[in-house]
C-alpha cells in the first residue's frame, strides 16, 4: 500500500484491475456490429446526408463573445499553466515512486481526460497547453508578422512528427523497461517541451499544430464534438457530429496518426494476455548485448509497431481496393476515409481506459491535493473519498466496455458509408465499400476479442 492508501501496479498508473468482459456480452457486441455494418452498406440511404460545410445552429452572440474573450482565454491558459507547475513542484519535490502524482496527470489525465474533454467541448489543448502559453508570453509570436520572419513548415511533413511524438509517448507507457519511473517521465517531458519550444521558435505556432502530439490527437477526437466554428461568421456553432466528422484535415501522416491510436491501445490489451507475457518472459534475457529488463522493452517496442503498423496497412489497402475510382483519387482515399476511423478509436480508447479515468484520476486529484506528501487535504480532498464504483459492479463496466466498442464501429461504418457516397461512382457505391467493411469488421471483433482477454 502506498501512503494514500492505493495498491499500485505496473502500467505507468497501475495496472487494469477490470475483469476481462465475458465471452458472452463479446459475442452478442460482435453479432450486433456485423448486422449493423451490413445493414447500413445494403439498406441505407443512398444519397449522401453528412457534409462539413453543411450550416450547423448558431449559439447565441454572447456565447462567443465569451469563448473568444482575451481575459478568459488568458485566465484559462494561465491556470493550465499553473496546473503544470503544480505538478512538476510535486515530481520534483513530492513522494517518490507510486505516490506522486505525475504519473497518474500524465497517463490518466492528460491521456484519457484530454478525449473526454475534446469530444464533447472541442480541441482544448490548443488553449490549455502551458507550452502554447510560455510561447505567446515569450513575445516569439509577434515574430510571425510579416511571415517572412518564421520558416514556413513544409507541408510535405504534414502530422507526422505529431505521429512520431504520439509514438514516443505509447512506448513510453506500453513499452519501455519502469513506465511508472518518475525519471523516465520527466525526462520525456524535457525532451517535448525541448522539440515544441525549439520548433516553434523555427517554425513558428504553426509548429504546435502539426507536431505536438496532444494538440493533434485532442484536434482529431474532436471532430466528434457537437461544437465548431462557422467558416463564414466565427460563431460557435452546434452541428451534427457526423457533419463535424470529415472536417479532419487530410494531410500526410494522417492516418499514421489514427494507426497509433487504434494500433497502441490494442497492444495495450493483447500484452496483458498471458501468452505474449510468457513470451516476453521466456525470451527477454537470451537477446545479446541488453539485460533482460531492456530486452523485454525491445520486444514490447516491436509488437507495439506491428500493431500500429498492421492498423495503418490495413486501413490503406481497404481504401485503395476501393473499386470504381481512377488512379488521383485512389491515392487520396486513404486520408479522404481516415476520418471514419476516429469513432473506432474513441470507442476503443473508452472501453479500455474508463476505469482508469474514473477511478485513477480520482486517486490523482488527492495526491495532487497533498503533493509534497506532507499529509495536506486541500479542498478537503482524502483517500477515503475515491469511489471505485466501475469495479465494484463489474456487468456495468463489461456493458459499457462493449457498448463503446459497438457503437464507435457503427458510427465509423456510417461515417466511411456516407462518404464513400460522396466519392464513388453509383454503380461502385457497395461493392466499392466491401474491402473497408470487411476491415471495419475485423477491427470490431479484434477489439472485442482483446477485451475479451486474448
Amino acid at each position: 500500500m502506498t501512503p494514500t492508501g492505493f495498491t499500485v501496479l505496473a502500467h505507468g498508473v497501475g495496472g487494469s484491475t477490470d475483469l476481462p468482459v465475458p465471452l458472452s456480452f463479446a459475442l452478442i457486441g460482435a453479432a450486433w456490429a456485423l448486422t449493423a455494418t451490413f445493414a447500413v452498406v445494403a439498406l441505407a440511404w443512398k444519397k449522401p446526408r453528412f457534409d462539413p460545410g453543411k450550416a450547423g445552429r448558431d449559439l447565441p452572440a454572447w456565447v462567443t463573445r465569451v469563448v473568444d474573450s482575451p481575459v478568459l482565454r488568458w485566465a484559462a491558459a494561465l491556470a493550465a499553466l499553473a496546473f503544470a507547475v503544480w505538478v512538476m513542484v510535486a515530481a520534483v519535490w513530492g513522494p517518490s515512486g507510486s505516490a506522486n502524482a505525475l504519473p497518474g496527470v500524465f497517463y490518466v489525465l492528460l491521456w484519457v481526460g484530454l478525449v473526454a474533454v475534446s469530444v464533447v467541448v472541442g480541441p482544448v489543448w490548443r488553449l490549455l497547453s502551458p507550452l502554447r502559453t510560455l510561447y505567446g508570453l515569450s513575445g516569439l509570436r509577434r515574430r510571425e508578422s510579416p511571415p517572412s520572419s518564421v520558416r514556413d513548415y513544409p507541408n510535405a511533413w504534414g502530422y507526422w512528427p505529431a505521429a512520431v511524438g504520439l509514438f514516443a509517448f505509447v512506448w513510453l507507457e506500453l513499452a519501455s523497461p519502469d513506465p511508472g519511473s518518475l525519471t523516465a517521465i520527466k525526462t520525456w517531458l524535457l525532451v517535448y517541451a525541448a522539440v515544441m519550444l525549439v520548433g516553434a521558435w523555427i517554425f513558428g505556432s504553426r509548429w504546435f499544430a502539426r507536431a505536438d502530439p496532444f494538440e493533434v490527437y485532442g484536434m482529431t477526437v474532436s471532430r466528434l464534438a457537437p461544437f465548431r466554428r462557422s467558416s463564414s461568421s466565427r460563431r460557435v456553432q452546434v452541428v451534427n457530429p457526423l457533419d463535424h466528422l470529415p472536417s479532419l484535415p487530410v494531410r500526410p501522416g494522417t492516418v499514421a496518426v489514427l494507426a497509433v491510436l487504434l494500433g497502441s491501445t490494442a497492444f495495450d490489451s493483447f500484452s496483458q494476455a498471458p501468452v505474449f507475457r510468457n513470451f516476453v518472459d521466456e525470451h527477454a534475457a537470451s537477446i545479446p548485448l541488453i539485460d533482460e529488463a531492456w530486452g523485454a522493452a525491445l520486444l514490447r517496442s516491436v509488437g507495439l509497431f506491428f500493431f500500429a503498423l498492421v492498423v495503418g496497412l490495413t486501413f490503406w489497402a481497404a481504401a485503395r481496393a476501393t473499386g470504381g475510382v481512377d488512379a488521383t483519387l485512389r491515392r487520396e482515399l486513404p486520408g479522404r476515409l481516415a476520418h471514419s476511423l476516429i469513432p473506432i478509436v474513441v470507442g476503443y480508447i473508452f472501453a479500455h481506459y474508463l476505469s482508469y479515468l474514473v477511478e485513477r484520476g480520482q486517486e490523482t486529484l488527492v495526491r495532487l491535493a497533498d503533493p509534497l506528501g506532507r499529509g495536506w487535504h486541500l479542498l478537503g480532498v482524502d483517500a477515503d473519498d475515491v469511489q471505485y464504483v466501475l469495479s465494484q459492479h463489474p456487468s456495468v463496466l463489461w456493458s459499457i466496455k462493449v457498448s463503446c466498442v459497438v457503437i464507435g464501429h457503427i458510427v465509423a461504418v456510417i461515417a466511411a458509408h456516407d462518404r464513400a457516397l460522396h466519392l464513388l461512382p453509383r454503380r461502385h457505391q457497395i461493392t466499392g465499400q466491401l474491402a473497408m467493411m470487411l476491415t471495419m469488421v475485423g477491427y470490431t471483433f479484434a477489439g472485442l476479442y482483446l477485451l475479451f482477454g486474448g
